[in-house]
């Protein structure tokens, strides 16, 4: 009897022992070099991007090492992203039973190195996807994440890459907003009229836009934009939408931005367009067949539903990179809605938009994502974040010609599928949209116009066939460029044949 509870103890012993070991082995597994025990600088962190977007023409967090993830979530507000997951693939909730506990067992994680509470590190948990905003301060932390099989992608949710890079060269020329409310008159040979009194820009006519619309308005077809909002100021933008000889169709605004410099704060400030953007896209997708002499959109019978999901186009900091997120998912969520359509971007990816983005195409929704518009800085790296997504149809804009030429500004590249003429050659006016304001017009260019042209040419096509899936509407797309069946390596399939995409 004596030696079987000697045998007990002495294994209870080598247990404990055992177990002790471990936690010891735990605590005291992470060790941070002394040179790595300070943030880098903002400067220093942007080098070390620069440096992998030179020589590799993209940048992604997971390639970045701890330290350089740390200091860019301390440079950021502390605040990180978490993405979770059984797999890389694992990002819907709806989809992964064990969610819960995969977050509990994060949050265990944080508050442990941290040596906080769970109410001081996190923020939001998102509802539809596996992912989290939380409170990081410690290196320690971000390593020890790391290594859990559970994470699909840590990144700092509010590090701003080109706010630095402005900050450094005094000026925003490389990341322009996009932004304006200018209004413009019109050169006449810029447009042509229509009935009723449309104006229809010069642009359709490349794209054959005007003899479409013998076959299909877009009616009964919902596109979604995202991006700055819509102007409170143009009416056939609001309760004039259907002005003229579109009819029985809605617009819905809805606003998910929070214009605040800090992560946790809430309260959305509006539907309305702050920016000029938004307003653009929206009246290129889908502007009224008027009687007031403005210009008409591709999809002038088509419903829209838009969404003020940032400031401005370049997505720069937390509260634009949360509005995306939740315009995508609550898109994704409308079963009204065929095709999205985002003229924004970012030079590199965020992890929570692309999780948005996979939860909006396996919903079966068309996304159109601008190439990118920059100056020269940015255009090296070809197709930007998300338009380089596969889940994405990226679109670019080029000059009027015979032969293709990218315009002024405009990002091209293998991730391209589509083009628009958005560029004329001898005076280099771009397209024309109802203004921000009443009764007044503008011209925008850019892969900005190019993706919403293309998103309204697309609701064409849909309306023409209402029981196609997003795959066919996408090829018909293609067969009717005209550079199928080939794929150019810098413009796609080319210019869409609207008239004959909806034959």
């Amino acid at each position: 009897m004596s030696k079987r509870i000697i045998k007990l103890l002495l294994l209870s012993l080598i247990i404990f022992s055992s177990c002790s070991k471990e936690d010891s082995m735990d605590k005291n597994a992470i060790v941070i070099e002394d040179s790595k025990k300070d943030p880098l600088t903002p400067a220093q962190i942007n080098a070390k991007i620069d440096q992998a977007l030179n020589t590799n023409h993209t940048f992604n967090w997971s390639d970045a090492d701890s330290h350089l993830l740390w200091s860019a979530v301390v440079k950021g507000n502390n605040v990180l992203t978490i993405g979770f997951g059984n797999s890389k693939n694992d990002f819907e909730r709806a989809k992964s039973s064990n969610n819960a506990q995969i977050q509990k067992e994060l949050l265990a994680i944080i508050t442990s190195y941290e040596g906080t509470t769970l109410d001081k590190v996190l923020i939001n948990a998102d509802a539809q996807l596996n992912l989290m905003d939380v409170m990081v301060t410690k290196q320690e932390t971000i390593i020890a994440l790391r290594q859990s099989q559970y994470i699909r992608y840590i990144e700092p949710a509010d590090y701003r890459y080109l706010e630095v890079r402005d900050a450094q060269s005094r000026s925003s020329a490389g990341t322009s907003s996009g932004c304006g409310y200018d209004a413009e008159v019109l050169a006449a040979a810029d447009y042509t009229t229509i009935t009723p009194n449309a104006k229809v820009p010069w642009t359709f006519t490349q794209h054959n836009i005007p003899n479409a619309w013998s076959l299909s308005t877009g009616a009964g077809i919902t596109i979604g934009i995202v991006d700055t909002g819509v102007s409170p100021n143009q009416s056939l933008l609001g309760a004039n939408f259907n002005n003229g000889l579109s009819s029985g169709r809605s617009i819905q605004k809805n606003g998910v931005y929070v214009d605040s410099i800090w992560p946790w704060s809430t309260g959305y400030d509006g539907v309305n367009d702050l920016c000029g953007h938004g307003t653009s896209m929206a009246a290129t997708a889908a502007a009224p067949r008027n009687d007031k002499g403005l210009p008409v959109g591709v999809a002038y019978n088509a419903n829209l539903v838009t969404y003020r999901a940032a400031y401005n186009v370049v997505l720069d900091g937390y509260q634009e990179q949360e509005g995306v997120k939740k315009a995508f998912t609550a898109l994704a969520d409308n079963a009204k809605v065929k095709i999205i359509s985002m003229s924004m971007g970012y030079i590199f990816s965020v992890g929570k938009i692309e999780d948005a983005i996979k939860y909006a195409y396996g919903k079966g929704k068309l996304i159109f994502c601008a190439a990118g518009t920059s100056t020269s800085f940015t255009t090296f790296v070809g197709v930007i974040f998300p338009a380089w997504m596969p889940e994405t149809v990226a679109v670019t804009g080029v000059k009027e010609g015979a032969t293709y030429q990218a315009c002024s500004d405009c990002h091209t590249g293998s991730k391209v599928d589509f083009t628009v003429v958005m560029q004329r050659a001898a005076s280099g006016n771009t397209v024309p949209v109802d203004s921000y304001y009443e009764n007044q017009t503008d011209y925008i260019g850019g892969s900005s116009v190019a993706t919403a042209t293309t998103a309204g040419i697309a609701a064409l096509v849909w309306s023409k066939n209402p029981t196609w899936t997003r795959d066919q509407v996408l090829t018909k797309m293609r067969q009717s460029a005209n550079l199928y069946p080939n794929r150019n390596a810098d413009f796609g399939y080319g210019n869409i044949n609207a008239f004959l995409a909806v034959q």
